[in-house]
């Protein structure tokens, strides 16, 4: 059984963070893993308040975890400030040092919640690039983390590429821009597209909307996905692809919970399990 990491906050309503990664790693066959980040107070309304952890602890949580149960793949979400995201890098690079096999690390950078609210202190986003990108395999940002981590003022379907290509060169990352938020961008489709790496052909993935207003931690649900495929030996383009097709059933066959943006359902299937590992 291949082993997946989350570094995540928490959602005390199960929708997203830590506990959308754990069901999505235990519906792909995997086993799960976790370092919190930070305690979260939202329900499907919105996000209430965050307490993060101290740095301090979150590193020895990931410490305790690799010492014991090595990783095949890390999927990280949200770090909150930059001593959080100091002593992730940090631990990123004792692995690297202690170890011949590396896992796959799928970096999420969370920047802010569905319902508006900052997720990440504002004077961390360059530690987030600087520190912390260089050290990820694949980087998935949504289209409006996009302009925020390129300092731009729009992100239309004939940006993207040129954007994402310039953030996976600075950093020898792939990145994947997901376009679940396109139609406030003038998109007829989801249009996610993926730059396995600098000098790698774009590759993009089109499918129609999903007309499900329950879509709290679609962002998380797909990272984890991913993850998941890369532990489990796909390509990144093959990850991608299964893990898009993943959520689309998820989303489709959504839980009405909760009076806001309720729950994915992410054991929509009784033998995804097979799904996903298969061919």
């Amino acid at each position: 059984m291949k082993k997946v990491l989350t570094i995540a906050g928490s959602d005390c309503s199960g929708g997203a963070g830590i506990q959308a990664d754990l069901k999505t790693i235990g519906a792909w066959g995997c086993y799960g893993m976790s370092v919190i980040t930070a305690v979260t107070v939202q329900n499907t309304c919105g996000v209430r308040a965050v307490y993060p952890v101290e740095a301090e602890v979150v590193q020895q949580q990931f410490t305790a975890v690799y010492e014991d149960i090595f990783p095949d793949a890390v999927k990280i979400g949200m770090l909150c400030n930059e001593e959080i995201i100091e002593a992730v890098a940090e631990t990123i690079q004792t692995i690297r040092k202690m170890s011949v096999v590396q896992p796959k690390i799928v970096l999420d950078p969370v920047l802010v919640s569905t319902s508006g609210r900052a997720l990440l202190e504002p004077q961390a986003k360059e530690a987030l690039q600087t520190k912390l990108f260089p050290l990820v395999d694949l980087i998935t940002p949504n289209l409006g983390e996009m302009k925020v981590l390129c300092g731009v003022e729009n992100m239309e379907v004939s940006e993207r590429e040129a954007a994402g290509r310039k953030l996976a060169k600075e950093n020898d990352c792939g990145v994947l821009i997901k376009g679940g938020h396109g139609r406030e961008y003038g998109d007829s489709d989801a249009q996610d597209l993926l730059i396995p790496g600098a000098d790698k052909p774009a590759v993009w993935f089109r499918a129609p909307f999903i007309e499900n207003p329950n879509t709290h931690g679609t962002g998380c649900t797909l990272s984890s996905a991913i993850a998941c495929g890369l532990a489990q030996g796909n390509t990144m383009e093959q990850s991608v692809q299964k893990a898009k097709d993943y959520l689309t059933g998820a989303i489709a066959a959504g839980l009405d919970l909760g009076a806001g943006n309720g729950p994915l359902n992410h054991f929509y299937k009784a033998t995804i399990q097979d799904q996903c590992m298969g061919g």
